[in-house]
């Protein structure tokens, strides 16, 4: 086997800081990436490279690939797989990094932390019976739709590069292997926790919670109950975080625990996808057979997911369980009301509405009530409402339509801002791109099937830039053809 190089170009601009190195062993196991042959680097964000304080110039070619493939290790990384649990589909389930290691914590110019981690990188003592590997396809997927949530303005892991590995992986059929690099805040989850609590050592938990704390919640420390704090602060960025899922149309799919980041961003691009036309029920995960998580259900299940965190944290809530449960309680129980302010304000923005009125949430829901009954696209119907005349799409002729469309101008009419700045509100809270379902497939289908990277590249272009209307001609906000349904994802293991 090649052996991993440790020797990489001082000019980089690689700058580790591995404070997750530094807590007990038991959360984590060190081992380095295992090499690969042929590394080529296909997809390198040059643009977040600079924001991590990286040098494009020197990572762009042969180093990055030696780097972002594992056989180099950059100076300063101190490779690990991380340890944790996570409830799956509702079934606990003892877990960690089984194809995945975290090169260390990169310090940015302005002094911010981020996760460097691979995706694919070979096996760990967590894999139990998996290779360790990832598919080309599944890695173009996470970088070109979690760099579309960025774009989006929803709190997200990124992806710094994708290389293929020169070897096949084996899953129905022989597919090309390939590395992804993501950046987080972190990758501390809920089933982090939840693997602390299960090893039943308080010590253990209570500095992994201090750790969370300290990295991601500092304001915390003084607080007369930490502990319960830290459940209040993840709960209102998870609130946050799933209102601008629903806003935009997105289906995460798998929101397993172990997928829940205490940092509130989007992690884990397996089976997600957006949706075309409205209906709470979409569900994309060929894996999800009763729907658990769907897109009407995806705020029942993050409290869910943040009900098995308290639990985790109930030792240190209170030293009386049943105390600690009545302090969890009343926390969570926050969680509807924080959920829908969050959702509501967005929903405002979406209609153009400035100012607040009580019935404000009605009119959005009888509107998605019309989408639904009328199967209407859900990015266009907004955006459409944006425009300055109604396109010609069919729910704008509907009866029920124009009934709610009255009581909406009636309701903007009463706000004291012009018609003009709540169509500029609109503008930027609807977006005209988002990356659609059967477009991703032809992204992907031309960079693995014929090493096409320019379809995918001139996709991700008008991704950036999602409020901007799309040329006409490139077709990017059209809905899918007929042929193109029903869509499936799949994890991509």
């Amino acid at each position: 086997m090649i052996p991993n190089s440790r020797q990489n170009r001082l000019d980089a601009g690689w700058r580790f800081d591995n404070t997750y190195a530094r807590l007990p062993e038991a959360f984590y196991a060190r081992i380095d990436p295992v090499p690969v042959h042929a590394p080529e680097l296909v997809v390198f964000n040059a643009a977040l490279a600079r924001t991590l304080g990286l040098n494009p110039n020197v990572l762009k070619g042969e180093e990055g690939a030696s780097v972002f493939s594992g056989n180099t290790i950059p100076q300063g990384a101190e490779p690990l797989a991380q340890a944790y649990a996570g409830h799956q589909f509702g079934s606990f389930t003892v877990l960690g990094d089984g194809r995945a290691i975290l090169l260390g914590e990169q310090l940015t110019p302005e002094g911010e932390r981020f996760d460097i981690q691979l995706k694919g990188s070979g096996r760990t003592p967590f894999s139990r019976r998996g290779d360790g590997r990832a598919a080309l396809g599944p890695m173009l997927r996470e970088y070109l739709i979690s760099e579309a949530l960025y774009a989006l303005g929803i709190p997200t892991t990124r992806s710094l590069a994708v290389v293929t590995t020169g070897e096949p992986v084996y899953r129905e059929t022989a597919l090309q292997g390939a590395i992804l690099t993501r950046t987080a805040s972190s990758h501390l989850r809920v089933g982090t926790f939840e693997y602390a609590a299960a090893r039943s050592n308080p010590a253990e938990l209570r500095t992994l919670a201090d750790y969370a704390i300290h990295r991601h919640f500092p304001h915390l420390a003084a607080d007369a109950n930490p502990y319960l704090a830290l459940v209040a602060e993840v709960l209102d960025r998870q609130a946050s975080l799933v209102a601008t899922w629903m806003l935009t149309g997105f289906i995460h799919g798998v929101m397993n625990t172990d997928n829940t980041a205490l940092s509130g961003e989007t992690i884990d691009y397996g089976p997600c996808a957006f949706m075309d036309v409205f209906d709470p029920n979409t569900v994309f995960s060929s894996i999800d057979l009763h729907g658990r998580y769907a897109y009407g259900k995806q705020p029942q299940i993050v409290q869910w997911n943040l009900t098995r965190f308290a639990e985790a944290l109930l030792p240190l809530i209170h030293e009386d369980p049943e105390g600690a449960v009545e302090m969890a309680q009343g926390k969570l129980s926050r969680f509807p009301d924080t959920f829908r302010n969050y959702w509501i304000a967005g929903m405002r923005a979406k209609l153009g509405l400035i100012d607040q009125e009580a019935d404000d949430s009605i009119l959005a829901e009888d509107l998605l009530n019309i989408l639904q009954r009328q199967r209407a696209d859900f990015t266009n119907t907004f955006r459409g409402l944006a425009s300055d005349s109604l396109p010609d799409a069919a729910i704008f002729q509907s009866r029920d339509f124009k009934e709610w469309f009255e009581r909406w101008q009636a309701r903007r009419k009463r706000q004291p801002n012009s018609l003009e700045s709540s169509r500029r509100l609109m503008k930027t809270s609807n977006p005209a791109v988002i990356p659609r379902n059967h477009l991703v497939e032809e992204a992907l289908e031309a960079a693995v099937e014929q090493a096409d990277f320019t379809v995918m590249e001139r996709l991700m272009e008008a991704l950036s830039q999602p409020y901007l209307e799309p040329p006409e001609e490139a077709g990017y906000h059209l809905p899918p053809p007929p042929s193109a349904q029903p869509y499936r994802t799949y994890c991509g293991t």
